[in-house]
């Protein structure tokens, strides 16, 4: 069996240099691609966070990818707070609104052991960068303490490539949405001016560190990529499909996702004020299969149930 690679930090002394350089980022914070440069521990900065990470609930999820799963589910930890504004978020009430408790690094750690003591397959951390001093100082109390489940980085892909080139030798899953492929469809949906441009260059990074998803001598590790099919068009899927064949590599495997539904702001934009059909879902289905890219998919009428691989088993 192999270990995680974030083991082999914690010996060397690399985990503690990590944890103190992302503690001096919170002075001027500019950890994520907003850079608001706020004091963080005195005030919040626009995710909406001090110095203390902040969750909603942890729970052993079985609605994520099969691999992440296993048998006995992801160990998801939801986060508090997020630089991304998206008027559609489905986890508004945390992520936008800002709901959860406040909890310190060692019983951060401590709900880490608990996720491995009940049986938890993956450390699944959700929107984990504006909490990232928080998640290595409990990295480090739970691996000290026999801690060693893989770590899922569960992100928008709205990253910062200095940020992630912290954690490499960190994360051992990059586990990466991509939204949209146009900077206007960020701005006016999310809230942020440079999404495609900034998520290019962060999943670009992500690759290089883990390169693609697969089963290395019995150990999970590499980049997945998460697409969410959205009305209209507005997710972009084959410019993402042509990023990623061409400058990425055709052996990352794509989590497509036909949850979508309008909460939060959605009903005040028409076009999102829809579910998605089921012709627009076969279309992305084509185009998945036209590049022939493998991954998972989520049924089009049980939403959250994913397809083992291939993207185009039938049913």
């Amino acid at each position: 069996m192999a270990f995680p690679s974030y083991l082999e930090a914690l010996n060397n002394g690399k985990l503690r240099e990590i944890i103190k350089s992302l503690e001096a980022h919170l002075e001027s914070c500019q950890l994520c691609p907003r850079e608001c440069k706020v004091n963080r521990y005195h005030s919040v900065g626009i995710c909406g966070q001090g110095s203390t990470a902040k969750i909603s609930a942890f729970v052993l999820h079985y609605g994520e990818e099969p691999p992440l799963v296993g048998d006995g589910g992801a160990g998801a930890v939801f986060f508090s707070g997020c630089s991304m504004k998206c008027v559609y978020c489905q986890n508004f009430g945390f992520s936008q609104l800002n709901r959860g408790n406040e909890i310190d690094a060692k019983e951060l750690g401590k709900i880490f052991l608990k996720i491995q003591n009940q049986g938890g397959e993956t450390l699944d951390l959700v929107t984990p960068t504006p909490h990232l001093p928080s998640i290595l100082k409990a990295l480090e109390y739970a691996a000290e303490r026999g801690f060693s489940l893989p770590i899922v980085y569960n992100t928008s892909g709205y990253e910062k490539v200095e940020t992630l080139k912290l954690l490499e030798g960190i994360v051992d899953i990059y586990l990466a949405d991509i939204r949209y492929t146009s900077d206007i469809m960020g701005k006016k949906y999310s809230g942020v001016p440079d999404y495609w441009t900034v998520t290019k260059k962060a999943i670009k990074e992500m690759y290089r560190q883990v390169g693609p998803f697969k089963s290395e001598r019995d150990f999970l590790k590499g980049l997945i990529i998460r697409h969410l099919v959205l009305p209209e068009k507005i997710s972009g899927t084959e410019e993402m499909l042509d990023f990623l064949a061409f400058e990425i590599s055709l052996s990352v495997p794509i989590s497509l996702m036909s949850q979508y539904k309008p909460v939060y702001k959605a009903f005040e934009y028409p076009e999102l004020a829809r579910r998605i059909t089921s012709q627009e879902y076969n279309r992305v289905l084509e185009l998945l299969e036209h590049y022939g890219f493998e991954g998972w998919m989520q049924y089009f009428d049980k939403n959250e149930e994913f397809r083992v691989k291939p993207l185009l088993e039938e049913s």
